[in-house]
């Protein structure tokens, strides 16, 4: 760690008006306890502070970067952190403080160095090895992933996140008596831990045991009878009635839940959907001009954003998860973001549009006559509703999967629009997504206002 042999004094305002003197390792000791609690805003003025005296010290540059690595703005964090570690690269926890925010620009190989050089410093962070696991199996480098992972949960059998990840990688590989012998170490290291056992029942599920999977929604259900995931699940297990839609509460609790780790998560299965809608809007657009008003439903963290943008004089993004947003913003191609529930905010009709997009959004929905006569009203005669939802194969309308998405037929979706009025529907079965090493089948859906 750089050290400060001569320290400078400096005086700041922290946390009362009144002036207080410090040294600059006094400073920075601080500044890491507010940090540590949470503190955002008090720990940031000491850094900064900090760096007025001493524009080159490599602590506060490090650990200024991981407080906006926090708050989302990751261009800054990145900078700030490489700095750091440019000053001082003998420090192996910056180095995994470099990967996760790596991760958050989609660098995957970049990260697994940074992890890597971290191991390497230092052996011992098994934090950094159980990082490089997990990313080296969202990689599909299976081999590596499993030995990084098995060197953890052999140097501490405690390490629960190691059994579930490991546990993840064989249920991917199908090898399920070690996937679920691993789920279990997890679920004894951590019980309270319901996250494992939603892993644990879509496992059985692709097993085709169902009925232990319905068994461990069930057993989730009785710790936490008021969890809104829980119910969802117990309900695609076939232990509850389908619900039409997925509830506003799981909705929230899902997205804000990995609203940080979205973006990486689904650059790391091959996410397409957002480049799906892109194709269908300029193959209706033509050359784009900036010429439509347009809305993205279920924006999400704007994945579509920068790819709509081009065709926009304006665009606005609505959402339920206030996370998710906030990741948004730092986009800086909305004019205007919303949180509100989808079919709620299309029934205020406060503006008309000329497109509205969604992309993997109503896989949330079951039935979807609401959401499309809610598009249909805020459409201009003539605009276009372009979305994708996941593929289901079978004749009955949709289905709520495993996993927790709900599919759709053909039949259905194109029945729905027609009777929404819609018109000019082209429907055709695209590649989403990759999900334990399968591709996702969806379909992206074009359909034009008939106004008639």
């Amino acid at each position: 760690m750089t050290e400060h042999p001569d320290p400078d004094s400096v005086e700041v305002r922290a946390l009362k008006p009144e002036e207080v003197e410090m040294t600059i390792p006094e400073l920075l000791a601080f500044a890491i306890r507010l940090h540590r609690d949470e503190r955002l805003d008090e720990a940031e003025k000491c850094y900064r502070s900090l760096l007025q005296f001493e524009p080159g010290n490599a602590n506060a540059l490090h650990f200024l970067g991981v407080l906006e690595h926090q708050r989302g703005n990751d261009a800054i964090a990145l900078e700030l952190v490489r700095k750091s570690i440019d000053l001082d690269p003998s420090v192996a926890s910056w180095h995994n403080n470099l990967g996760n925010v790596l991760l958050r620009h989609d660098q995957f190989d970049d990260a697994v160095r940074a992890y890597a050089r971290c191991v390497e410093l230092d052996p011992g962070n098994l934090a950094a090895c159980n990082n490089l696991g997990l990313l080296l199996r969202k990689l599909d480098r299976p081999v590596e992933s499993e030995e990084m992972l098995k060197h953890v949960v052999a140097a501490d059998p405690k390490f629960g996140d190691a059994h579930t990840n490991l546990a993840r990688l064989y249920t991917s590989l199908g090898r399920m008596p070690e996937a679920f012998s691993h789920f279990a170490d997890a679920l004894a290291l951590k019980p309270a831990d319901n996250r494992i056992r939603r892993l644990m029942a879509v496992a059985y599920a692709s097993a085709g045991r169902m009925a232990d999977g319905l068994k461990t929604c069930r057993e989730w259900v009785a710790l936490a009878p008021d969890d809104a995931m829980a119910q969802h699940f117990l309900a695609a297990f076939g232990g509850a009635e389908v619900p039409q839609r997925a509830s506003d509460a799981y909705v929230e609790q899902e997205f804000d839940g990995f609203a940080r780790t979205f973006d990486a998560q689904l650059a790391a299965l091959g996410y397409r959907a957002p480049q799906w809608v892109l194709e269908a809007v300029a193959h209706v657009a033509g050359e784009p001009r900036r010429q439509w008003n347009i809305l993205d439903v279920g924006c999400g963290t704007g994945l579509c954003g920068p790819l709509l943008r081009p065709y926009a004089s304006a665009m606005a993004g609505v959402d339920l998860s206030a996370k998710m947003l906030d990741l948004a913003r730092p986009r800086a191609v909305y004019d205007r973001l919303v949180k509100a529930e989808l079919v709620a905010f299309l029934e205020q009709r406060d503006d008309v549009y000329d497109l509205v997009v969604s992309a993997d959004t109503l896989c949330y929905f079951g039935r979807l006559d609401e959401a499309f006569a809610g598009v249909i009203s805020v459409l201009r005669t003539g605009g276009y509703w372009v979305f994708t939802v996941e593929a289901h194969p079978e004749a009955q309308a949709f289905k709520l999967q495993a996993h927790g998405r709900y599919s759709h037929s053909r039949d259905y979706i194109e029945s729905a629009l027609l009777s929404a009025g819609f018109r000019q529907i082209t429907l055709r079965e695209v590649e989403l997504r990759f999900e334990s090493g399968k591709p996702v089948a969806g379909w992206l859906i074009c359909a034009r206002a008939d106004g008639t």
